[in-house]
């Protein structure tokens, strides 16, 4: 059976620990820790704070600590003015803290003083670290390596609409004394607290889409807390500005230190207004290149004329003199030219004469030849015509029998009964008509017996 004096009650045993904590834990001590979680309240701050195993991401250690109203009102803004940081989650401070125990709220750590300098060496350290990465990876350089354009004159600008510092970059593009005109278009932003990693890394996305619209970006901030700037020491918005395609241009209201945004920009200025002044500048002095290459060029000009009109002068000065050798010299090689022509003319003619003088001779023996055996052809010709004369066939008592259309009778068949047909002798012609086929054929035979 358990004794029921030896029974305490919560109240009672909360007592025991306060005691215990007060006799042993009386003094005060720096604390080295992560915060986890912050939050204001009334004045007060409430804090979490959690230690982490080494080289990973699970909290060994975890506690509850507050501090009080009249200690907050000292410490923050010291804190805040010393490291240009509010206090937020995952950022490693030095505290100095001791012991409270209450029986109603628990234990909690009281927060007495905040060590700034243990901060900064942190910051220090992490920003060196994200610096080594960034080289590492190749990409610190990599905006600088970029061309801004001569005529940078579309900007796309990261910046809260709201504020002052976007308003006075505008009013000074606008408003310049040159009469430069300049598009811009504002790509909407957080520019402090927790948001501005991802605020402006989705800004940097919106104008990628959009690259072949801008010449360059400008991130300005201007008008926010000095103590807000840690959102610019992220690693992955430094990658996503060193790896930008276009020059980046960072006015975001500091000149205490550069921040990891500025070191991986194209161009750092401290303000918005200095920004805008800065492409205002750029544009005047590309204006004055332009309007200086004009006045060179029409000066070359000028005196590029005025050295050719006084070649011309001289040229025509010596045009008269030089035309008349020139007429001399060629009158002289057309006269050459002339006795050439002629002595090759008379060449070639008596070339071509001798030719025709040995072909007349030639040719007459030729000619008398072809007559002779032309002549002889001729008489053959005829010696062959005579005897195939019709007249001395009928002299030998030949006889011709034609038709009525005056073809020779060849055969019996080429007549019929009625027709007629003509019989020639060499002293006259016999005409016959065929009556019948025998008939016929005994007429026949009779004319030929008569022949």
């Amino acid at each position: 059976m358990m004794n029921p004096e030896r029974h305490f009650s919560l109240l009672q045993l909360n007592q025991l620990v306060r005691d215990a904590i007060n006799s042993r834990l009386y003094d005060m001590y720096w604390l080295e820790t992560e915060i986890s979680q912050i939050n204001e309240n009334r004045g007060h701050c409430y804090l979490e704070f959690i230690q982490k195993e080494e080289g990973l991401n699970t909290p060994v250690a975890r506690a509850q600590a507050k501090c009080w109203r009249n200690t907050w009102g000292t410490v923050k803004p010291y804190f805040e003015h010393t490291t240009g940081q509010t206090l937020k989650a995952g950022m490693k401070v030095l505290v100095l803290v001791h012991p409270d125990f209450h029986e109603a709220f628990g234990f909690s750590w009281i927060v007495d003083d905040i060590d700034p300098r243990f901060t900064l060496g942190d910051m220090a350290r992490r920003r060196q670290e994200i610096i080594r990465l960034l080289k590492a990876e190749g990409v610190f350089d990599l905006n600088r390596e970029l061309s801004l354009p001569l005529f940078t004159q579309r900007i796309a600008v990261i910046s809260s609409s709201t504020a002052a510092g976007y308003g006075d970059f505008s009013r000074q593009l606008n408003e310049n004394s040159y009469g430069f005109h300049f598009t811009t278009t504002l790509f909407e932003s957080t520019m402090q607290g927790e948001g501005v990693e991802n605020s402006i890394i989705a800004a940097l996305n919106a104008i990628n889409e959009d690259i072949d619209s801008f010449d360059c970006v400008v991130i300005i901030r201007g008008g926010g807390a000095t103590s807000d700037m840690s959102g610019f020491d992220s690693l992955q918005l430094a990658e996503n500005v060193a790896n930008f395609p276009l020059p980046i241009i960072t006015g975001i209201g500091h000149d205490r230190d550069e921040c990891i945004l500025d070191m991986v920009s194209h161009t750092r200025v401290k303000t918005p207004t200095a920004a805008a002044a800065l492409l205002i500048d750029r544009l005047a002095a590309v204006s004055n290149r332009i309007e200086s290459a004009a006045e060179r060029i029409s000066s070359y000009i000028q005196q590029r004329m005025t050295k050719e009109k006084n070649r011309i002068e001289r040229v025509s000065e010596r045009i008269p003199i030089l035309f008349s050798l020139v007429k001399t010299k060629q009158e002289n090689r057309l006269e050459r030219l002339n006795q050439i022509m002629l002595h090759s003319i008379r060449m070639k003619l008596d070339k071509q004469g001798n030719s025709l003088n040995t072909l007349a001779q030639r040719i007459h023996p030729a000619i008398e030849r072809i007559i002779l055996n032309r002549r002889h052809r001729l008489d053959m010709l005829e010696q062959r015509t005579n005897s195939l004369d019709p007249t001395l066939l009928l002299k030998r008592g030949y006889s011709i029998t034609t038709l009525a259309d005056g073809h020779a009778l060849r055969s019996p068949s080429q007549v019929k009964p009625g027709d007629t047909i003509t019989t020639r002798l060499a002293s006259g012609s016999i005409t016959s008509i065929i009556s019948n086929e025998k008939q016929q054929d005994n007429e026949i035979r009779r004319s030929n017996k008569r022949t």
